[in-house]
């Protein structure tokens, strides 16, 4: 079962990530934390894949930690627990800064770290039935590693509440207050609002797309500076002079597809 905890499929430039533990509504552990992070290392280097998908299979996107692990981590020493947390830590930095466009699609429970895992990606499409919460304080933990990523997508004021209250809350009440980017009413409708970004995605530079994720990153929180000026205008000369954009310059001015187009 180990080897299957997390499945990939690779199909079309899309890569589906499905966290395989629906018996306790995909709660990871470290063998989990470890698929994933050996799964994202080999997708940031495979430039056949554009666009990532992040699911959980059966009833629910992730319910955060499994509470057998939370029991052997009470046991092991602050050294013990740093290295078991860094681990973690540093598999949500690999989604988070994965140069490709990263989606999840959440439905039943995405509860602490499961939360954590929605918020590292680009875009959320939420079931209206989905439950989210950031429940760590339920139980006397805090939301620590994945804090830097919630802050973000979630953003402060709304983090300030849910961080300490640890309510859980709905897939419309997600999407009202910015962190589902999409909304669906069920399984189904979630299949097509994914298709329809999926073909929005097709139809993009993949060089292009991964440079604009990259700008999100470097730039964000940062004032406009003399050097913000310069870097920005750099990267954009070397956008241009790129084959990339200019195959999408001549197809816009020949009325055709680009070469990448699907």
């Amino acid at each position: 079962m180990e080897n299957n905890i997390v499945l990939m499929d690779v199909k079309d430039g899309v890569a589906t990530m499905t966290i395989n533990r629906p018996d306790v509504h995909n709660a990871f552990d470290e063998h989990v934390i470890a698929a994933l992070s050996g799964k994202l290392d080999a997708l940031h280097v495979e430039t056949g894949v554009h666009a990532v998908v992040l699911r959980g299979a059966g009833k629910s996107f992730s319910a955060g930690a499994d509470m057998n692990w939370m029991k052997r981590a009470a046991t092991f020493t602050v050294q013990q627990n740093q290295a078991d947390a860094l681990a973690l830590a540093g598999m949500l930095h690999k989604l988070y800064t994965l140069p490709k466009t990263t989606i999840a699609c959440v439905q039943g429970a995405a509860m602490g770290g499961g939360f954590g895992l929605a918020a590292c990606c680009d875009v959320v499409i939420a079931q209206k039935d989905a439950v989210f919460a950031l429940s760590e304080v339920k139980i006397g933990l805090i939301p620590a590693t994945i804090a830097p990523y919630v802050l973000r997508a979630l953003g402060e004021r709304q983090a300030r509440r849910y961080f300490q209250t640890g309510e859980k809350f709905r897939g419309d009440t997600a999407h009202a207050i910015g962190f589902a980017h999409e909304l669906a009413a069920d399984g189904a409708e979630m299949e097509e609002k994914l298709s329809a970004i999926l073909s929005a995605l097709r139809q993009n530079g993949p060089k292009a797309m991964a440079a604009s994720k990259q700008l999100c990153l470097d730039l964000a929180g940062k004032p406009i500076t003399p050097d913000i000026m310069n870097d920005t205008a750099k990267r954009i000369a070397q956008t241009r002079a790129g084959e990339e954009a200019k195959e999408g310059l001549s197809a816009f001015l020949e009325k055709r597809k680009a070469e990448w187009a699907k």
